[in-house]
């Protein structure tokens, strides 16, 4: 009677240690990476013991895994061995159905279950004994890694994993589309700008100047031959701090007038325009190639603690401008300032439909409108609809393309000033982009 109390003590203290590598197990790997993070830096030596663990995971898995075995093994030829004793063979088929009931409940499911909902508080308190399993049966994991491998070469498995920085950007990007779901939605859009931020700030190396910079045509430039007196007007009624100025032809900037070097120069001449010196209202002008990427150009701006710059392209020929305010714009949204006319170029009808500038970015439409527009060939509405269409539309056609009706209201030249923009019901634009024309 003594052995038997003493095998069953010892079959449920090995049923505990099965729940306690299955729970270390499940704790370890689902622990939030980014709280353990700072945990370890505010100076948590279990949140460091958790981080140094899951830098070596296949260690890691490979101890738990080893312990987790040997003591379902254990407790299962124990059950075995002493139901045989005392029911005969028909033990082998009590301890079987037995051991896999108290084993799958008490050892796998309960335990995962409380890892799961306590993740890093579980983490933190297993970390130093697992931490020592793992450097006992250290020999052991590493022998069966290698045979893992070797075993993986001789199936033609590849090892390579997905690069690092790139998951760890769209494990961000998933935890950002989380943001504020659920019962934490949040009903005045709060959330939804959060996420348009968070996204843009990840999107910053990945797009180029060229998408948000300000087109040339729509860049206000000074011409150095004019009247200086003209040119001080022309500074002087703008909403802009600081103008490009070129000579002899469009393409040949020489110079960017700085409105507050301008004052200064006024008041150094005591107020005689006649008397300025355009140079010193003027700093020297700071090409960009239409290559870089925002984040590289933010860095940039900080660097040479500048806002403005010059974007061209491989031949010299100016391309447009793009700031520090363009670039910020593109994280926070649309910035309006005392002196800014508030043109958002995007018009709500009462049909249902918007009213849209040619000039309006894809981007800014798909971050304020919570639309999937594609922009990889095309910045603005106007050129998308001269990509889609393969051709110059005329006033009055229709086509119809990524889930919207655009009709061209309006078109300057060659160049498209405004459009109808309709969205389609699902139904309708699940039938695949095609292209209807209307009339023109």
């Amino acid at each position: 009677m003594g052995d038997f109390i003493t095998e069953l003590v010892l079959f449920f203290v090995l049923l505990v240690l099965s729940a306690f590598f299955s729970g270390s197990e499940t704790a370890l790997t689902a622990a939030s990476r980014a709280r353990m993070h700072r945990m370890e830096i505010d100076g948590s030596r279990r949140a460091a013991m958790v981080n140094k663990l899951r830098e070596h995971k296949e260690r890691l898995i490979g101890g738990l895994l080893l312990g987790n075995n040997l003591v379902n093994i254990s407790a299962s030829a124990l059950a075995t061995s002493v139901l045989i004793k005392t029911v005969g063979e028909a033990g082998v088929a009590y301890a079987t159905i037995g051991v896999t009931f108290l084993v799958l409940i008490f050892a796998e499911v309960m335990p995962k279950t409380y890892a799961l909902l306590h993740p890093d508080r579980l983490a933190l308190a297993v970390a130093p004994v697992v931490s020592a399993i793992v450097l006992v049966f250290s020999p052991v994991t590493r022998e069966i890694s290698r045979v893992v491998n070797v075993v993986f070469r001789l199936c033609g498995v590849s090892r390579e994993s997905l690069d690092h920085a790139e998951a760890q950007q769209e494990e961000l990007r998933g935890a950002i589309d989380l943001l504020g779901g659920g019962e934490q939605q949040d009903d005045d859009g709060e959330g939804q700008e959060t996420r348009a931020m968070l996204k843009s700030i990840l999107d910053l190396a990945d797009v180029n100047v060229e998408k948000v910079m300000v087109h040339r045509k729509n860049v206000r430039m000074i011409n150095a031959d004019q009247p200086i007196d003209r040119i001080v007007d022309e500074v002087m009624h703008s909403s802009f701090t600081r103008l490009p100025v070129w000579r002899e032809s469009p393409d040949n900037i020489i110079g960017v007038i700085h409105s507050k070097l301008m004052l200064q120069e006024l008041r150094h001449c005591g107020g005689d325009v006649s008397k300025l010196d355009l140079t010193r209202a003027m700093m020297e002008p700071w090409f960009i190639p239409e290559s870089a990427t925002l984040f590289e150009q933010l860095q940039a701006f900080r660097r040479r603690r500048e806002h403005f710059a010059i974007m061209v392209d491989e031949y010299g020929a100016l391309m447009g401008v793009i700031t520090l305010e363009d670039i910020l714009e593109e994280i926070v949204g649309q910035i309006d300032d005392e002196h800014d006319i508030a043109v958002t170029g995007v018009r709500p009808q009462t049909d249902g439909s918007f009213i849209v500038d040619g000039k309006v970015t894809l981007r800014d439409l798909s971050r304020d409108m919570g639309w999937n527009m594609p922009d990889d060939d095309y910045s603005t509405v106007a050129g998308l609809l001269l990509y889609e269409s393969q051709r110059i539309p005329s006033v009055g056609q229709s086509f119809t393309f990524h889930g919207f009706r655009f009709d061209v209201l309006k078109k300057q030249r060659n160049q498209i000033t405004l459009v109808k923009m309709t969205p389609l019901p699902p139904e309708t634009a699940a039938e695949g982009d095609r292209m209807r024309e209307v009339g023109g």
